[in-house]
């Protein structure tokens, strides 16, 4: 039997308050965990995702990202969140690299505030029609916005404009016309976002069963979201302060920057809630 450390880090949280932003459970060592473990974990935290910290040869530290379910090549709220124990256990300072499945992500902080590049993104057109984009968000065709895209700045999502604030807030996803529409590696997922004052209000929602659940903080969205700016052609630098989970009851801000270099910049702040260890 051994004992495995672990962490509770909370990720984007907003105005430092302690129960905003994702919650993230970060495993120190895992070296001497498989794949069938660290998914067996996952399950029995059951938070949207735990990472898992392994040495690496070509970075700061390697990292498995698991949701309950499945095993991600890239999620932005653990990357943050994980950069942060890694800090805490000596593995890098203020500037470090995460390997990653989809790749080594540059990750810099500032205090408490994270800040990972993300990877160049790809964007492909959406072969449905707004109408069918308007039934599975339970909105109006008028709802949708300019150009909806599945975009992957390391993880495929479906990236959703809507016309209005107003419009973000009315969305009702249908489990049975979102499981329609899957990304590349076969995963439902659809990111909504409109301007709201002097920013951005976005959601993001996945199937779980035959369930919607609704995501508190969504990094690798937000990624996806700069991935958007560059295919429809906002002029750079741009950026945008983005406030998702007011209808989970975690309220959370995420900051995006797409700099004139095309990189493409996801930051919020970190902070750790407890920590435990579990024997196996």
């Amino acid at each position: 039997m051994a004992a495995f450390s672990y962490r509770i880090v909370n990720v984007f949280t907003q105005g430092r308050v302690p129960l905003t932003g994702n919650a993230l459970c970060v495993f120190e060592r895992a070296q001497a965990l498989d794949a069938a473990r660290m998914q067996a974990l996952a399950l029995q935290f059951n938070l949207s995702e735990t990472s898992f910290i392994l040495p690496s040869e070509r970075a700061s530290a390697r990292v498995r990202i698991f949701t309950p379910r499945y095993e991600m090549p890239f999620a932005g709220h653990p990357t943050l969140g994980t950069a942060h124990v890694c800090r805490a256990l000596g593995l890098g300072g203020d500037r470090l690299t995460l390997e990653l499945p989809a790749g080594i992500i540059p990750v810099r902080a500032s205090g408490d505030r994270w800040t990972l590049q993300a990877k160049p993104p790809a964007w492909r057109e959406v072969s449905e029609p707004r109408l069918t984009l308007a039934a599975m968000l339970g909105l109006e065709e008028r709802d949708i916005g300019e150009r909806p895209l599945w975009v992957n700045a390391g993880v495929e999502q479906l990236i959703v404009p809507l016309a209005s604030e107003a419009a973000v807030r009315r969305v009702n996803v249908r489990a049975d016309l979102l499981t329609q529409l899957a990304s590349a590696d076969g995963h439902s997922q659809v990111y909504v976002f409109a301007p709201a004052g002097t920013g951005l209000l976005a959601r993001f929602f996945f199937p779980q069963g035959r369930a919607v659940l609704e995501d508190p903080a969504t990094g690798s969205a937000t990624a996806n979201l700069g991935g958007w700016c560059l295919a429809t052609g906002r002029t750079l630098p741009c950026e945008f302060d983005i406030s998702q989970g007011e209808y989970t009851g975690r309220p959370s801000a995420l900051r995006l920057r797409v700099d004139e270099e095309r990189n493409v910049l996801v930051s919020g702040d970190c902070m750790e809630l407890g920590r435990g260890s579990i024997t196996l």
